[in-house]
């Protein structure tokens, strides 16, 4: 099965603007302080951290959904996990994480979820924000519409978590459908021979090869061949004696006295002129790749 997450944006007027700000600012608030006590009092347990905490959150935000907090909790036992995996690797000095941001993570109580999956073409859902819940407007898209069909088709189905993100002052709504996968016979293979200057490809129709075998028909059994001419091997002597004529050029400039060279190719000097040759836009076209992509 294989999971899809498909983000659409939410038409948002400017008192719902301010509701998702402060369900924001008071889920991130939360998130900050679990993960900063897990982490200090190295404590990792999802259960230990909401019996400790659901309480006190629960009377100080009294008009924010219980089930946000409970997912807020959970929010930061993951940061703190992941903050304590990478201390000990070494990768973090810092004596607790900073997060700046969150993704407000709604539970099939906290969003209109069932309603949502029985709507043949949703366009709306319903939150639950600050003491009530509040209808929002989907802007959906061709992908989004896309993976509804298979939900439609009983080929996806909708999880039940949805997620609330902001990005650049807009709301999204990030759905996730789990998808359905069929197993396919392989109908052919295909093999790759890569060498300096040229690429060999070749295609084994298996089905045909198969039958042909059984025949005892050889004649059949040799493969569809293609060769592409790449020329990569001149090329990259092109550029290794360009490369050598600026180092021999800006040698002077980086003599040492006691008749050595200082490592030109760390210099400022050979990168900005490097920089010119444009190597890996020659490397996507050789390739058959174009630069814009």
């Amino acid at each position: 099965m294989l999971c899809r997450a498909v983000a659409v944006e939410l038409e948002v007027t400017k008192e719902l603007n301010k509701l998702l700000y402060s369900v924001e600012s008071a889920y991130l608030g939360i998130v900050r302080d679990v993960a900063v006590y897990a982490v200090v009092n190295n404590v990792t347990s999802a259960t230990q951290l909401h019996e400790l905490f659901y309480h006190k959150y629960r009377s100080e935000y009294q008009d924010l959904n219980s089930q946000l907090i409970i997912q807020a909790i959970r929010q930061a036992v993951q940061v703190a996990k992941s903050f304590i995996a990478l201390r000990r690797r070494g990768l973090v000095n810092k004596p607790y994480p900073e997060i700046k941001a969150v993704s407000i993570r709604f539970t099939e109580m906290a969003w209109s979820y069932e309603q949502f999956v029985k709507s043949i073409a949703p366009v709306r859902l319903s939150l639950s924000l600050l003491g009530e819940r509040r209808e929002v407007w989907l802007r959906p898209h061709k992908r989004f519409w896309r993976y509804w069909w298979l939900v439609l088709n009983r080929k996806a189905s909708l999880a039940g978590t949805l997620i609330v993100k902001r990005k650049l002052n807009k709301w999204y709504a990030i759905f996730t459908f789990k998808i359905e996968t069929e197993e396919r016979t392989p109908q052919a293979i295909v093999s790759f021979d890569i060498n300096e200057n040229t690429v060999a490809v070749s295609k084994i129709d298996l089905p045909s090869t198969v039958g042909m075998v059984t025949n005892w028909n050889r004649q059949y059994l040799t493969p569809q061949l293609y060769s592409i001419r790449t020329d990569f091997g001149r090329l990259a002597r092109r550029y290794k004696r360009v490369r050598n004529a600026i180092i021999e050029r800006l040698k002077p400039e980086f003599a040492l006295p006691n008749g050595k060279y200082v490592n030109i190719t760390n210099a400022r000097e050979y990168r900005k002129r490097v920089k010119r040759l444009r190597e890996r836009v020659g490397r996507l076209v050789v390739s058959g790749k174009s630069p814009m992509n």
